[in-house]
């Protein structure tokens, strides 16, 4: 079992190093450039498309809901745990590389989210199929290379999805109110299976309520710190901005500690390139693909810009008024401590619920992500066994040590993001196609 661990920690850090994460964000770049700057220039429209109301068309669930069912899988405890690590391990210049990361995955997310609903099927129940599988073996013709993103997002999503997650709620529930881990596992067993097993349209239901609602508390949280301490917001910029150049209070005050982290932080939190999100946009409902591309790469600006950002500014702030000293905390714990002090009585359970419904909403995403890889691996009958498993593993995440599971979910979620990498390189002239196809016909009026 040692010898197991020792291999997965060294895959592990293979697949999340350097290499990686220039492709991921490399990607971001050159989509940005071939679509020249899309992602900025068309923001505004974007977030109106998200809000507003559209003419019924094909598809399972509303852009509304493939969004929140996105955002269900995407921000989670990398919002509060994440970029607390990245802070200890990267100093406040993290952040800012977290941005980065985000503005640049805005054009990622774009184009996931385009060839999601270009390439998407109806199966045979009569609902939308797609993402990362279905783009790359009807775009590229490469089934044996969508195989085998299919099995990794598979795998993935009984650590990442299920297990690692209900574990999170499990530990945050008994540090909190002191209940034991295996009742929370039969409560969220039972939570998540009553979702679950409705399939997509019971899990964007949950999704459209839960999401909003946790998103707009943890928000709420964070703001009030913010404003109840404006003295410290210019000098926690100034020292964000500053250190992001010049790698004080990283790790060996390397100013490569403050990308590397930043940015590994950054591509965890919002999923941008790893290939998940675009399976939730496939089912949207929606008369263009490049419309549900604009809905898809709000997500990223949600999660990282919004969010990430909230959290971000409360720990640097939290930073200055300790001495520029985090005290040797990292993770959850450190974000829950810097709320609760600079919001006493009240920010610590701002965090631990956070991390309680941003956990528990994981759940449910990527028990779809999962059921579409899984059935396009083993047909569409497999799709209540899969549900079925995936809860199982929902409460042995709570009873269980993870440790190796943790290993396995983040070697597996970043092994993902290579095919689906490659697909969206080597299909780039589709998407800037698509972009200009959708320019054009809302010139003509053809579109709204």
């Amino acid at each position: 079992m040692q010898n197991l661990q020792s291999i997965m920690e060294t895959l592990s850090g293979w697949v999340w190093g350097p290499y990686m994460l220039v492709l991921i964000v490399g990607t971001g770049v050159f989509l940005t450039f071939r679509l020249l700057f899309w992602q900025f220039r068309m923001l505004p429209l974007a977030f109106k498309q998200v809000f507003g109301k559209h003419p019924s068309h094909e598809g399972d669930i509303s852009q509304f809901s493939s969004l929140m069912t996105a955002l269900s899988a995407t921000i989670g405890t990398g919002n509060i745990a994440g970029v607390a690590t990245a802070c200890v391990l990267g100093g406040p210049g993290a952040v800012f590389w977290m941005w980065m990361t985000a503005l640049f995955g805005m054009a990622t997310k774009y184009g996931e989210g385009v060839l999601a609903v270009k390439y998407r099927v109806k199966n045979e129940k009569g609902e939308m199929s797609g993402g990362p599988m279905y783009y790359i073996e009807r775009g590229l013709k490469w089934k044996w290379l969508a195989l085998i993103f299919a099995f990794f997002g598979a795998v993935a999503s009984f650590g990442i999805g299920s297990s690692v997650q209900s574990n999170t709620v499990a530990l945050a529930v008994e540090n909190g109110f002191g209940l034991e881990t295996w009742i929370t596992g039969v409560i969220i067993t039972a939570f998540s299976a009553l979702v679950i097993l409705g399939g997509i349209k019971s899990i964007a239901r949950a999704s459209s309520f839960i999401v909003p609602i946790m998103a707009i508390g943890y928000v709420a949280g964070g703001l009030i710190i913010i404003f109840n301490n404006l003295e410290l917001v210019g000098p926690a910029l100034k020292m964000i901005f500053t250190y992001a150049f010049t790698g004080e209070a990283a790790v060996g005050g390397a100013i490569g500690a403050a990308i590397r982290y930043g940015v590994a932080r950054g591509v965890f939190s919002n999923e941008a390139g790893m290939g998940s999100a675009p399976i939730a946009a496939a089912a949207a409902k929606t008369d263009h693909p490049a419309r549900q591309g604009l809905v898809s790469m709000t997500g990223t600006f949600i999660d990282t810009i919004i969010v990430c950002s909230i959290t971000g500014i409360v720990l640097v702030m939290g930073f200055i008024m300790a001495g520029n000293d985090f005290g040797g905390q990292t993770g959850a714990v450190l974000t829950i401590g810097v709320f609760d002090k600079l919001l006493p009585g009240v920010g610590g359970w701002v965090v631990t619920f956070g991390i309680i419904f941003f956990a528990y909403s994981t759940i449910l995403g990527w028990s779809y992500y999962g059921e579409k890889c899984a059935t396009y691996l083993l047909g569409e009958k497999f799709f209540l066994p899969y549900r079925i498993i995936y809860i199982a593993t929902v409460f042995i995440g709570c009873i269980a040590t993870l440790d190796l599971v943790w290993l396995f979910a983040d070697t597996f979620n970043g092994l993902m993001a290579i095919p689906n990498l490659i697909g969206l390189l080597l299909l780039s002239g589709v998407i800037a196609k698509e972009s200009k196809d959708f320019i054009a016909r809302r010139k003509s009026g053809e579109l709204y």
